[in-house]
């Protein structure tokens, strides 16, 4: 299966925090990504890796970088040109658990696009059916363009899927909720706190 690893952030929360991107951020001697990487290949040998990124110096084993045709707003990190069938989008800020990759990597089901996350982030979303995923993305896109929503994000898009109101964090159908380890750095407070815990 591909996996597209989303690190073509603006940073502007994270700015540039510890003197570098928060996908460069070190648990246990690897980068974010390269955690990422390892853990996918170790649960599935045959994973084609793609990180999204215009910053030469996110290449990491294992995985190709890629540098998106747009990106322009917060959700264009979900690279229109790579959604297809049977693919993955991950987060490049996120501290995945050994266990969440084996969820997102195992999850089974009728489910034609399945998110996965806390109750307050969307951390990855694992999509059969890329026509409908594009077609979500691309409304979503297009009522923020038009001035109808105010925030265009992965959370919106998992709203309009799951039928519930655009704004806000409620969950439904359509989302699996990891374990507590797994985390996304998005400011310097969040790391602040995670290494405080350590």
């Amino acid at each position: 299966m591909r996996y597209v690893i989303m690190a073509d952030g603006k940073g502007s929360r994270w700015n540039n925090f510890l003197g570098h991107d928060k996908q460069e951020i070190r648990i246990d001697g690897e980068t974010l990504l390269e955690r990422t990487v390892r853990l996918v290949h170790e649960n599935d040998p045959d994973a084609e890796l793609i990180i999204t990124s215009h910053n030469e110096d996110l290449n990491v084993p294992g995985a190709r970088r890629y540098e998106p045709k747009n990106n322009v707003l917060e959700i264009d990190r979900f690279t229109a040109e790579l959604i297809g069938d049977d693919m993955c989008f991950l987060y490049g800020d996120v501290l995945y658990s050994e266990a969440a990759v084996k969820a997102v990597i195992n999850a089974r089901g009728r489910e034609p696009v399945l998110f996965f996350g806390s109750e307050s982030s969307i951390c990855a979303v694992l999509v059969r059916d890329g026509e409908l995923f594009r077609r979500l993305y691309l409304e979503v896109r297009s009522l923020f363009l038009d001035g109808k929503i105010a925030e265009c994000k992965g959370w919106q898009v998992y709203h309009l899927y799951a039928s519930l109101p655009l704004m806000g964090r409620d969950i439904g159908s359509g989302y699996v909720v990891l374990d507590s380890f797994t985390r996304d750095f998005n400011t310097p407070e969040d790391y602040l706190e995670f290494t405080a815990q350590k």
